[in-house]
């Protein structure tokens, strides 16, 4: 088996991943600013949500890979970490376009009418419990509801919730980068053991926050609803949406010439996590159904309720094909998982679907339907999509460019990786 490769060599980002990045940024651009200026404000603010969530989840993941790797002490994964730290480095700026996204869409406001057919001033986001009245027992606005959880879901608090939560997963990041390239300039064992313990710990912060940052920033757009499911439910979808997107980033520079020693075996080890979660995913997102429907609670069904209207309802139906059978019926048996043609199509396929995951999320409870199940998805919709892909591939591409080598020369378990056979 060949084990001489260059690892000193750097990828380099030029070319048209370079052009082809930067003119979907300006495709997404003009989509945003298309839905301001002809006054698509709110449908425009749940899109920016939708995409700053699945940028930050994506980036998340990148983290939260490299933590599961050093605390497991996996070896098969050593030559493709590059990827998921560059992913990592990029948390910053999805972190401060989601806070900017979310203080925007609470700080402008404007005048709508509510369930009970009331003029209220609310947010453009979280207009549930941001809309002016909705804690004052001396307002015609007041909700009851609302009012009680009104020392835990407030401006101030909720705020201050994302930044602590998001940053402290930038440090953590940022430290498992920084620890590795030390190790590739000086050897030995100190810095893989840091890493080892900073991913520990990071794990288990991850694990109890990461739930809570899903309850803020998704599911108190309907505040008036809860579900205790809902926050293993977005780790699920982040999980799978971000393996998909390092495995398709790795196929798509192994065919140009980078990561030469990445072999089927290791394509066929990512696949395996993809098919497994996303199976893990259905899970709970119909034990989510099933825990509402079998403990008899007929006020919580609000939520599916919404999501069966008619111009909800085909894209509900989509999204568990998409997302459970499509994976199911192509990536059960062991040849496909190590087919890169197939592999990569699954990824997109499945980039795009939890991206609709995140849609049927957003929507329902932002915007609400409009004429009909095909206009939900538009031109808003599509070139957000496209821009921040651009943005993110622009960003992961740069960062990665800047690793002194593509793989960690020094990592202890590197040779174990490159001789990976299963």
């Amino acid at each position: 088996m060949k084990t001489h490769n260059n690892f000193d060599a750097r990828y380099e980002f030029v070319g048209k991943a370079k052009t082809y990045s930067l003119i979907a940024i300006v495709i997404g651009l003009v989509a945003i600013a298309g839905g301001f200026a002809f006054g698509q404000t709110e449908r425009t603010f749940a899109n920016l949500l939708i995409m700053a969530y699945y940028f930050a989840a994506v980036c998340m993941c990148g983290i939260f890979f490299c933590a599961v790797q050093y605390a497991a002490q996996a070896g098969w994964s050593a030559s493709m970490i590059r990827i998921p730290q560059a992913f990592g480095k990029v948390l910053p700026w999805a972190a401060g376009i989601l806070i900017l996204v979310v203080f925007a869409g609470l700080s402008i406001t404007h005048h709508i009418t509510n369930e009970e057919g009331k003029e209220v001033v609310a947010p453009y986001l979280y207009k549930i419990w941001g809309a002016a009245g909705v804690t004052d027992p001396h307002s015609e606005n007041y909700n009851a509801v609302i009012a009680g959880k009104s020392g835990y879901m407030n401006k101030v608090f909720f705020l201050i919730r994302l930044v602590v939560f998001l940053g402290s997963y930038c440090i953590f990041g940022r430290l498992l980068a920084k620890y590795s390239e030390m190790e590739d300039d000086l050897g030995g064992m100190f810095y893989y053991k840091k890493s080892f313990n900073m991913s520990c710990l990071f794990l288990v912060i991850f694990g109890f926050t990461t739930p809570i940052y899903a309850f803020d920033t998704i599911m108190s757009l309907e505040a008036e609803w809860f579900s205790t499911m809902f926050g293993w439910y977005n780790f699920a979808a982040m999980w799978v949406s971000g393996l998909s997107v390092i495995t398709l980033t790795l196929l798509r520079l192994k065919k140009i010439g980078y990561f030469e020693w990445v072999t089927e075996d290791h394509i066929h080890s990512l696949t395996k996590f993809i098919f497994g979660f996303s199976i893990f995913w259905t899970y709970v997102w119909f034990a989510q159904f099933l825990l509402i429907y079998y403990a008899n609670l007929p006020e919580e069904t609000v939520y599916f309720f919404k999501r069966w209207e008619p111009e909800f309802k085909p894209w509900f139906w989509i999204n568990i094909v998409v997302n459970f059978l499509t994976p199911l019926l192509v990536l059960m048996s062991r040849d496909s998982k190590r087919v890169y043609g197939t592999v990569q199509v699954m990824c997109i396929i499945l980039i795009i679907g939890h991206w609709l995951d995140y849609f049927m999320m957003v929507m329902p409870g932002t915007t609400g339907p409009t004429s009909s199940w095909l206009t939900e998805i538009g031109p808003i919709e599509i070139g957000t999509l496209i821009g921040f892909a651009g943005l993110f591939t622009f960003l992961a591409m740069t960062a990665l460019s800047k690793a002194k080598s593509l793989a960690p020369k020094k990592h202890p378990f590197l040779q174990e990786s490159l001789h990976l056979h299963i």
